[in-house]
């Protein structure tokens, strides 16, 4: 068996399993796979696009003269003759030198209500406390971490994020084609047919990021379910030494930077990041491409499979 491994592994029937089972926990979770990726990518970028979207800040200012309590009030109603300042806020810091006000107009559940900020020197009307720019980045993030269902939907994103982990390492055992032909499998073939480049890509892609993918899959589950993580952590770790010093425990915080990839100060690699995300994407798209052409394509014409 070891010898038709190494020379001609399509002749074992393990690797035909073994494909079986990567086919079709890609096309399971396929359309899952491809949201986390864009949403992933994106999402490297969640702190730039939540300055971005922001209302704009005044500069900071520990020497200029601050309206007082009843001088901001003064010129929210202003600002906004009519209504009622529910919620006035009165200190500022230098990360977030703004005062937020809360204002009414009507009653009851027809009752409009705004969230804004206001300069402390001047008392000008800067915008929105919170922008629907920012709400979007925040919609973004629970979509990518609990697909939109809190709690519940954080489990489901870990046991997503396992079968992931399957399909990796299914897709590291189906990929070696035999000793005579895997150096031809690490690279892609250009002037082939689309085909060809199509499967080229998938293959090239999988075995040269196969680390990368390995980790997002398993990452994922530790984020989704980290409970078996900490436990085990917990089981080999001197129970005498520090939570969050413990080798384990660096471990775990390193596995979680890695998955988000915002690396603070080194923009190049944070786009590395964010474009190697999109591999997940692009194997499901070519995996499907050589599914649809391999059998779903053949079974429609007649053609013997």
């Amino acid at each position: 068996m070891w010898t038709q491994w190494v020379r001609q592994p399509q002749t074992l029937w393990i690797r035909r399993a073994v494909f079986q089972v990567h086919l079709w926990a890609g096309i399971a979770i396929g359309l899952y796979l491809v949201l986390l990726s864009v949403t992933g990518s994106i999402l490297v970028y969640r702190i730039e696009m939540d300055r971005l979207f922001a209302t704009e800040r005044p500069v900071y200012d520990a020497q200029a003269k601050r309206l007082t309590t009843d001088e901001m009030r003064q010129a929210v109603e202003r600002a906004y003759p009519g209504w009622t300042v529910t919620r006035q806020g009165d200190t500022i810091t230098r990360r977030n030198p703004t005062i937020e006000v809360w204002v009414e107009r009507g009653t009851g559940k027809s009752a409009e209500k705004r969230e804004r900020l206001f300069n402390p020197y001047t008392g000008a009307d800067l915008g929105d406390s919170v922008t629907q720019g920012e709400y979007f980045v925040l919609w973004l993030a629970r979509l990518h971490d609990d697909l939109l269902f809190d709690r519940a939907g954080r489990w489901w994103n870990g046991a997503g994020s396992l079968v992931m982990t399957v399909i990796c390492v299914t897709g590291l055992v189906v990929w070696w084609p035999g000793r005579a032909r895997w150096k031809r499998s690490l690279g892609i073939k250009w002037s082939s047919g689309w085909k060809r480049f199509n499967w080229d890509v998938h293959s090239a892609l999988g075995i040269w990021l196969f680390l990368f993918l390995l980790m997002w899959g398993v990452s994922g589950f530790y984020l989704g379910i980290p409970e078996p993580f900490s436990d085990f952590v917990d089981r080999i770790s001197d129970p005498d030494d520090f939570l969050g010093e413990r080798p384990g425990d660096i471990v775990l915080s390193w596995l979680t930077r890695l998955h988000f990839g915002r690396w603070r100060g080194v923009p190049a690699l944070k786009a590395v990041w964010a474009l190697l995300g999109l591999v997940p994407a692009v194997m499901f798209v070519t995996g499907a491409v050589m599914w649809w052409n391999r059998v779903l394509r053949r079974r429609g014409s007649g053609a013997p499979g």
